[in-house]
């Protein structure tokens, strides 16, 4: 228990992230800035242009904007300290600063698990159930759900993150990973983590397995009403928005389930590190390309915009 208490009263972890391969670090540096800069500029386009374009203003566009929010913290939250430990032989990170990114990392994470759910349901409702869509998703319960998707990810966090700060850690401070997470800490524990590991398999599958049940579903639902559509227009452009979304869905899901799915091991979880990245920082570079290419409504709310700025400068 002293070692334990030791390891979070000298206030530091090391992140032993890519170490083990330090001749690709400089190249891992190169490529993730280059990940985290176009992550910024393509969502904060997003969340821009949503806003000034009234054509905009509308459910798909709501969370959409959330969503691009949503993966600036989620990806701010761990990839400068990534980084930080790239650039230089210091690859620590203090104990406050490490229950800090495993909160926000876990509650981000958690968060977009659920406002895919609800953004699926925005697209059901959209082509399964148009006649009735404003007033199933009027301003008030789109509102309501994207707060309910911030609640219950920050919920969760809070959950696991008040377990960790209960587990006395011991031995090295050796993180095996590029960002503090429950697992990596839990195996820096000298107790018994069964607790720990159980309610996590649980809140896992209740945010990550029933939320890829329900946008499945929803997709089913809407295949078989595209089918029946006679309109080729009509068919273009709902394969185009929802196309799109079922793509991101696949890019952030389909790494989680590799890392779940996995067998225990030590080549597993340098595998896992690997994955890990891609969701950490490809996926949420590519959803605003995703979202925006062969986008008709953005394209015109661009056109728009730039439109109503040249008289100002003529």
């Amino acid at each position: 228990m002293m070692k334990g208490e030791n390891a979070s009263s000298e206030g530091y972890f090391i992140l032993l992230g890519f170490s083990h391969w330090p001749h690709l670090e400089v190249v891992l540096f190169v490529l993730i800035l280059m990940f985290y800069l176009t992550t910024l500029i393509g969502n904060l386009f997003i969340i821009v242009l949503s806003y000034l374009d009234a054509h905009l203003h509308t459910p798909m566009y709501f969370f959409l904007s959330n969503l691009s929010f949503l993966d600036l913290c989620y990806t701010t939250s761990s990839i400068p300290q990534l980084l930080v430990n790239l650039w230089g032989p210091e690859k620590t990170i203090s104990y406050a600063g490490c229950m800090t990114q495993l909160y926000f990392a876990l509650a981000l994470g958690t968060t977009e698990c659920v406002l895919l759910v609800v953004m699926s349901y925005d697209r059901y409702a959209a082509v399964c159930r148009p006649l009735h869509y404003t007033v199933l998703m009027n301003p008030r319960f789109c509102h309501l759900l994207a707060v309910a998707s911030w609640v219950s990810g920050f919920t969760n966090s809070a959950l696991h993150s008040s377990f960790i700060s209960w587990v006395p850690l011991c031995g090295h401070h050796q993180v095996d990973h590029f960002f503090c997470e429950v697992p990596a800490l839990l195996r820096l524990s000298c107790v018994d983590t069964r607790a720990n590991e159980l309610t996590l398999l649980i809140t896992s599958s209740i945010f990550v397995f029933i939320p890829l049940i329900l946008i499945l579903s929803s997709y089913v639902a809407i295949a078989r009403t595209v089918l029946r559509l006679q309109s080729s227009t009509r068919l273009q452009r709902l394969f185009g928005t929802c196309g799109a979304h079922l793509m991101v869905v696949s890019l952030f899901f389909i790494p989680i389930l590799c890392i779940y799915l996995q067998p225990p091991s030590g080549s597993s979880q340098e595998q896992g590190k690997f994955i890990a990245l891609f969701y950490t920082v490809v996926t949420p570079s590519l959803n605003p390309l995703i979202y925006t290419l062969r986008n008709k409504d953005v394209r015109g709310a661009v056109r728009r915009l730039v439109g109503q700025e040249r008289p100002v400068h003529s």
